[in-house]
């Protein structure tokens, strides 16, 4: 083998750029790691500059590059904003990965208005926001998307009412737009993740024992970015540890 083939090999997404929101903390640290190992050039997305500047420099420690954009997905606007200042500074936009999420454990019948919408806004609608503005470049080089749902898009969870019916709705999402983009071969794909050790599980199931890291999740990020087969699109891959 030589060593063009192997640092290719090794390096399989050099030269491309990955978009991984709600990158400040768990799945989506350790996914822009993941990334970056692979080689891509990571814009590190989220609302807290501090954070993500903290696993910007961990992305540096592994001999990756990246990047923050402080990014409020509900914002469209934002969104595009955002996404015109990655292409100005990044490489081809190659992966999305739309990780940011938010959690509510409340009785259905005390849910507000305001609550309700948040929920929906950034589970659902930042996943729309973020992949509408990179369509463009994810047509050019074949890209891929991953959207993270959860075990609660594919089941209902008592207390949990806001966020199942968010993530049931990011699972209709990646199914209606892998048949949209079948032709101009980007791949579209969910990973649904049972119990994973994060802050969100802690607040949307306090007392729940996580049966993964959030590295477990990242490494399938990892496979569906890159190893998966272009064929494979549509789908909800379970990882329930």
């Amino acid at each position: 083998m030589t060593g063009e083939r192997a640092s290719a090999e090794a390096r399989p997404l050099a030269g491309r750029t990955a978009v991984v929101t709600g990158a400040s903390r768990g799945i989506g640290r350790a996914t822009a790691l993941r990334l970056a190992e692979a080689g891509a050039e990571v814009a590190l997305w989220a609302r807290d500059a501090g954070a993500l500047q903290r696993v910007a420099d961990e992305v540096a420690a592994v001999g990756g590059r990246g990047y923050p954009f402080v990014c409020d997905v509900t914002d469209s606007a934002a969104v595009d904003r955002a996404a015109d200042e990655v292409r100005r500074a990044l490489p081809p936009v190659a992966v999305v990965v739309n990780n940011a999420g938010a959690v509510l454990r409340k009785p259905t019948v005390a849910i507000n208005d305001t609550e309700w919408r948040q929920v929906m806004a950034v589970n659902v609608d930042g996943t729309f926001h973020v992949t509408r503005a990179f369509l463009p470049d994810l047509t050019r080089t074949g890209g891929r998307i991953v959207n993270i749902s959860s075990i609660a898009g594919r089941e209902g969870t008592a207390l949990l009412a806001a966020y199942c019916a968010a993530k049931h709705a990011v699972i209709g999402l990646t199914r209606a737009l892998a048949e949209e983009l079948r032709a101009a071969k980007v791949s579209v794909n969910a990973i649904c993740p049972g119990s994973v050790d994060t802050v969100m599980l802690r607040e949307g199931m306090p007392g729940a024992r996580p049966d993964m890291t959030p590295d477990d999740i990242a490494r399938t990020v990892l496979f569906l970015a890159h190893a998966a087969p272009p064929a494979l699109t549509g789908t909800c891959i379970d990882v329930f540890g």
